[in-house]
Formats: C-alpha cells, sequence, structure tokens
C-alpha cells in the first residue's frame, strides 16, 4: 500500500538515500531542500506524485507555505521524517562562533518544530501517522569538538519523547539514531576515517525497511537503525 512519505533535508546524504529508497518501494515522497539545484534534479528525476520544493526549515514563513502546498492536496504524510540538520566544524565550545551556534539550532531544533507546528494538526485529524525525528549517536552520548551538535540531538531526543506524550492512539513520535554512516557530515566529523563506515547506499536497504514498518506501539521509545 502506497504511503505519503514526509522528508526534509532531501538534496544530500541520507535525505537523498532515504528518498531514493521510499520511491523505488512505491512511496510518494514529499521532499524539502535548501538548494535549488538539487531540488529541480529531484523533480526533474521523479515527478509527479512526488513533489520537492526549496525551503529552508529554519525559517517557519517557508515551512508553513511549503505544509499547505502539500496539504492542501490532501498529501497528508503517514510518515513524517525531520532528517534536516547542520553540524558544527570542529571546535571546541568557547571558539564555536555565535553566529555558527545559532544557525545549527534554528535548523537542528527550531526547524524540526516549525515541521511539527504546520504539519501535526492535519495528522492529528485523521488519528494516524509517525512522526520520526533523526537523532544521532550524539543524542545519547557526548564527544568534544561536537558539544553544539550533540546539545541539539539530545534536544530531540527530549523533544520527541516529550511529544510523544501529547499524541493521541495511533499514532507515534519516535526518536531515531541512523548509526554511523559515511555521509558529508560524517567527513566533517571523522576526515578520511569516515570512508570506513556503512555507506548510504547500504544504510537504506536496511533503514527504509525498518522505518516503514515503525507503527503506534513504538510511540516514544527512542530507536537505532539495526548495524
Amino acid at each position: 500500500m502506497q504511503k505519503v512519505i514526509v522528508i526534509t533535508g532531501v538534496s544530500r546524504g541520507l535525505g537523498q538515500g532515504m528518498t531514493a529508497e521510499f520511491i523505488d518501494r512505491g512511496h510518494a515522497v514529499i521532499g524539502c531542500a535548501r538548494s535549488q539545484a538539487a531540488v529541480n534534479q529531484l523533480n526533474q528525476t521523479y515527478g509527479q506524485p512526488h513533489q520537492f520544493s526549496v525551503v529552508d526549515v529554519a525559517d517557519e514563513t517557508q515551512v508553513k507555505a511549503w505544509a499547505g502546498s502539500f496539504l492542501s492536496r490532501n498529501f497528508v504524510p503517514d510518515l513524517l521524517i525531520n532528517n534536516a540538520a547542520l553540524v558544527n566544524d570542529l571546535a571546541p565550545l568557547w571558539e564555536v562562533p555565535s553566529d555558527e551556534f545559532s544557525q545549527l539550532i534554528d535548523v537542528n531544533i527550531k526547524g524540526v518544530t516549525h515541521v511539527i507546528r504546520h504539519v501535526i494538526p492535519a495528522m492529528l485529524a485523521r488519528r494516524q501517522g509517525i512522526i520520526v525525528n533523526l537523532s544521532s549517536g550524539w543524542g545519547r552520548s557526548t564527544s568534544p569538538m561536537v558539544a553544539p551538535y550533540c546539545a541539539s540531538k539530545w534536544a530531540i531526543e527530549g523533544l520527541t519523547r516529550a511529544l510523544a506524550q501529547e499524541l493521541p492512539p495511533g499514532m507515534a513520535a519516535i526518536p531515531l539514531s541512523p548509526g554511523i554512516i559515511h555521509t558529508d557530515m560524517l567527513e566533517t566529523c571523522y576526515g578520511e576515517q569516515a570512508a570506513n563506515y556503512t555507506s548510504i547506499q547500504t544504510w537504506v536497504k536496511t533503514a527504509v525497511p525498518f522505518i516503514l514498518q515503525l507503527s503506534a506501539r513504538d510511540n516514544g521509545v527512542p530507536l537505532s537503525v539495526p548495524a
């Protein structure tokens, strides 16, 4: 049965990989990213019923307009995946510039909240749907030089588990750690060592079916994609 899946941050990394895999499995994907070129390419590659838009999730006005564009066409998500995120350039916390810290918080925390605020009401009206907020191993542990990123993902863990307590029966909010995957973000953190970890292409073959089987019984449970 075809699901409507809404994903943020689809221009690269896990978002791009999940988009391709969900579509290959016959689902309709509504996605957003900040890159106009990437969005154009996705729309050219996939076409209808899929829809990709240029949106900065840190800008609530843009998020509201984007949500309205697909909800007005009755594309209410069965699955909402908040994936868009930034990582800080490696540095001790006191050396991270204020504007860099603020941008990370605006995307990684406020961006998730903006999407939830403008999409969940339509899901609540049907009393069904799964919200997956991408967390991280650094949302459950810490490392030096990535304190802003850790802070944001710890926040996502708490935010999601509190949200889960607010949802009606039949729905779920789940903080999901993807594991350690070879992405551009991992290269920022691990340098050349990032290539030693699981590729996106391999990861999606496990992650996408795992996400598709999530249900209301998983509400509020911190989960991880199986290694």
